[in-house]
């Protein structure tokens, strides 16, 4: 390697390393904002955020980080750089080139209205009115028609925003695998509801208080052996996980209800998520474009690999079944085992995504996903999303929200400008599916393991096969090198048809 590729690559290395700090600024301002900070707070922040991205992308996009790339990025120099140097340029040289079609400006205008609008998503909330929130979504849409416009990428303007989320999926392909999806799911509920144990089956009546449910969240936290020294856990509206580190990662949950199993399930879906930050590659790849998800989807499926095919499972609560009838011994007097493990899979039909049982879960997003193409094509107007949300709730579900809060105010995602992002929650439970059931296959003693409260095997097999590779492939690119194929609806079906069929017997 001679002395101006060695500088050129020292200058990438370096330049990473301080975008990473500044994106665990971002990350502490962004977690505190969801947690601990005065309403009254939100100007500043927005001010705050503003700059850390202007900070942020005017280094991504500086013309000497692109010089250096580029050099790096020419066959002659490529050649003699190590195979992970060669890693990195490449996926740095794409994402770079990317970024550099955004105006500086443009990104300070997006930080600023998506921090403001989050505040004004929660007062609409409050006030349980979605008209103090559809003016700023309405210039979000506008503003994310506007970055489609300088990507440029060929196709729908929905495929750009996918394209962020989930690298290489489009609008098409997750048309025919949702397609297939809404209709199988929809086919299945159909079933469910016709059967006596549908007609006869009760919401679990168990009331825990918070400082007993934090108990509960604390012992499985244990299980899924979270480190202590490098995670913590709070309280927000809506639960989530963010990553201010190696060996930080925040991940919330919410106790105000007063049945546990909220905050319990809520709980082992963030925890999912944060295992999976804290396994991102280091070594060569630690503070580069390597060492992070390759998509949203495969990040959700960590998340819903746990929450809903171990901890969901009938050998998981074999284990948890009696901590739960210690903490609620009154409530666990007149029911089973049997009939607990029926209502905690138990399916529903219900109004709010994060609550929905496993099998109608994905349907939330598929009319997420419809109303979101719609916007981007200019086939529905933001002003129409309530009433086009009960319309699609009530064909899809049998369900139609009373209000804006049940309905389209019900989720935070559209107030931080991530249209495009709902059907990485789809795509994670279908890759979940994938890769539990070739852990099944290459580890035949999982399910005796989990009843045991054993968790080792089921981390260290999520390592060797998803969390090593962090961007060195896409997400379909790993699953289909760990399962043997890529995005596959169909064995997601057939996962939810061997369960349920037994819990409901049809």
């Amino acid at each position: 390697m001679d002395e101006t590729v060695r500088t050129s690559r020292d200058f990438i290395y370096k330049q990473q390393k301080e975008l990473s700090v500044i994106g665990g600024i971002g990350a502490l301002l962004g977690w505190d904002q969801m947690t601990y900070m005065p309403p009254k707070g939100a100007a500043d922040r927005s001010e705050h955020n503003a700059l850390l991205s202007l900070l942020s992308h005017e280094r991504v996009v500086s013309d000497e980080f692109w010089k250096h790339i580029t050099a790096l990025h020419e066959p002659a120099s490529f050649e003699t750089l190590s195979p992970e140097d060669q890693a990195v340029v490449k996926r740095l040289y794409d994402d770079v080139e990317k970024s550099r079609k955004i105006p500086s400006s443009f990104v300070e205008k997006m930080a600023k209205k998506t921090t403001l609008s989050y505040q004004f998503w929660e007062a609409a909330r409050k006030k349980n009115d979605f008209k103090i929130f559809s003016p700023h979504l309405s210039d979000i849409v506008e503003l994310e028609k506007e970055y489609c416009g300088y990507i440029g990428l060929p196709g729908p303007l929905y495929d750009t925003l996918l394209d962020d989320y989930e690298e290489g999926m489009t609008t098409k392909r997750l048309t025919e695998e949702f397609s297939y999806l809404k209709s199988a799911l929809s086919k299945l509920v159909d079933k469910i509801v016709a059967t006596d144990v549908f007609e006869k089956q009760k919401d679990p009546d168990i009331k825990v208080d918070a400082d007993m449910q934090k108990l509960l969240c604390k012992k499985v936290l244990e299980v899924m052996k979270m480190p202590d020294d490098s995670f913590r856990m709070d309280t927000s509206t809506h639960p989530f996980t963010i990553s201010l580190g190696y060996d930080d990662v925040r991940i919330t949950t919410n106790f105000e209800r007063k049945n546990p199993l909220f905050s319990f399930f809520s709980t082992v879906h963030e925890a999912g998520h944060a295992l999976y930050e804290l396994s991102m590659p280091q070594n060569a790849y630690k503070d580069t474009v390597i060492s992070d998800s390759p998509s949203l989807g495969l990040h959700e499926s960590q998340s819903r690999f746990w929450e809903n095919m171990v901890s969901r499972s009938k050998p998981f609560w074999e284990y948890f079944y009696p901590l739960f009838k210690k903490t609620a011994s009154q409530y666990f007097q007149s029911i089973g085992f049997d009939e607990w493990y029926g209502s905690v899979n138990q399916v529903r039909p219900s109004l709010i995504r994060v609550e929905a049982d496993e099998l109608t879960y994905c349907l939330h997003v598929i009319l997420r996903f419809e109303l979101e193409s719609g916007l981007m094509q200019d086939r529905i107007d933001v002003n129409e999303l309530p009433e086009l949300w009960n319309e699609k709730m009530d064909k899809l579900l049998g369900v139609t929200p009373s209000n804006d809060v049940e309905g389209v105010l019900q989720d935070m995602h559209w107030s931080g400008g991530s249209i495009g992002y709902f059907p990485t929650y789809a795509i994670g439970s279908i890759y979940a599916s994938q890769l539990f059931q070739q852990l099944m296959t290459d580890q035949p003693q999982t399910l005796s393991e989990i009843q045991q409260g054993n968790m080792k095997n089921i981390i260290s097999w999520l390592r060797t096969h998803v969390h090593k590779y962090g961007r060195l492939m896409t997400a379909d690119e790993i699953i289909q090198k760990t399962c043997g194929v890529g995005l596959n609806a169909k064995g997601f079906v057939g996962y939810l048809t061997d369960k349920y069929s037994e819990i409901y017997g049809f």
